[in-house]
């Protein structure tokens, strides 16, 4: 990890959160951002001028914006980045970078001056989010067998070479954070206990998918 990293037991009390239906950020991969809604613009701004975490997680419902001053209900869990690249654009939007640091449960939300919502972390179930898990433990042939077929019926274009060389770990998140998956399946790829669980759920997940696509190619003909 980065010299600039907290480490575990340094972890804040409270966040700032990025409500974000589909938004995944796992541990060391890193998520792009566009930010140009004035309460997250205020958000970033503040991160700068801090520790610069910022913790992502979805609405409980998909899509759902604050109606009649009401906030939508968070998920449980979400995962914290650390803002590793910023720059400006012209008309007035932020281009960011979180490199994802650790999961975390929202122990209570708290209020806020600046319009975006901030959350009491809990971070103790996921300190194992700071060991970078070992290449080896799960058949990647398979995996990269099962991406092979999923990204060629959805006519989509992969670096495959970067995919070979990425470790274990990346491959996993770079999947887990592209692929369409429903915001459902990021939740429950997000909460896998461990880097095995996640591995095992994503290869299902890929593998599903191809079946459903084989099934509706048969259905039309």
């Amino acid at each position: 990890m980065s010299p600039f990293t907290p480490s575990f037991d340094r972890l804040p009390a409270s966040i700032p959160v990025f409500p974000l239906t589909g938004a995944l950020v796992l541990p060391r991969a890193r998520l792009p951002l566009n930010i140009f809604e004035p309460r997250y613009l205020a958000m970033v701004q503040d991160s700068l001028a801090g520790d610069r975490l910022i913790g992502m997680i979805q609405p409980m419902e998909p899509g759902a914006e604050a109606a009649g001053g009401v906030e939508p209900p968070l998920a449980g869990v979400g995962c914290c980045g650390r803002l590793t690249a910023f720059a400006e654009t012209d008309d007035g939007r932020y281009l960011i970078t979180l490199s994802g640091l650790c999961r975390f449960r929202i122990r209570e939300e708290v209020s806020t001056m600046r319009g975006y919502r901030r959350v009491m972390a809990d971070w103790s179930p996921f300190a194992d989010d700071f060991v970078l898990p070992a290449d080896g433990q799960f058949d990647r042939a398979v995996l990269m067998a099962a991406l092979k077929t999923y990204f060629a019926r959805r006519s989509l274009t992969v670096n495959w070479q970067a995919l070979e060389a990425a470790s274990d770990e990346q491959l996993i998140a770079t999947i887990a954070m592209l692929c369409p998956f429903t915001p459902a399946e990021k939740q429950a790829l997000l909460e896998a206990p461990d880097f095995i669980s996640r591995a095992s759920m994503l290869l299902a997940l890929v593998q599903m998918a191809v079946h459903e696509s084989a099934d509706g190619d048969v259905a039309r003909h």
